[in-house]
């Protein structure tokens, strides 16, 4: 993967945007995530960007460091939505 963890991350929230999108739901569908980061220095730098997906409320979250991801990745996340 290329890119710094702003890039990895927005590109993640995207193509998670457009999941949720072919199966007629939305972030405020979005019940829980799980986040996975290979360094915890860049928890700040992804608040900034999820935050800007999530606007009313945010869903349950969990947020772990993990040793490693696939291809050299820096930022993983993981989604449950509802549909209602």
């Amino acid at each position: 993967l290329t890119g710094g963890i702003e890039e990895q991350t927005t590109r993640a929230m995207e193509n998670q945007k457009a999941v949720l999108a072919a199966s007629g739901l939305t972030f405020s569908d979005v019940v829980q995530t799980r986040i996975y980061l290979t360094s915890m220095g860049d928890v700040a730098a992804v608040n900034g960007i999820y935050s800007t997906y999530f606007k009313d409320t945010y869903p349950a979250r969990s947020t772990v460091q993990v040793a490693g991801l696939p291809k050299g990745a820096l930022f993983e996340i993981e989604m449950v939505a509802e549909k209602r």
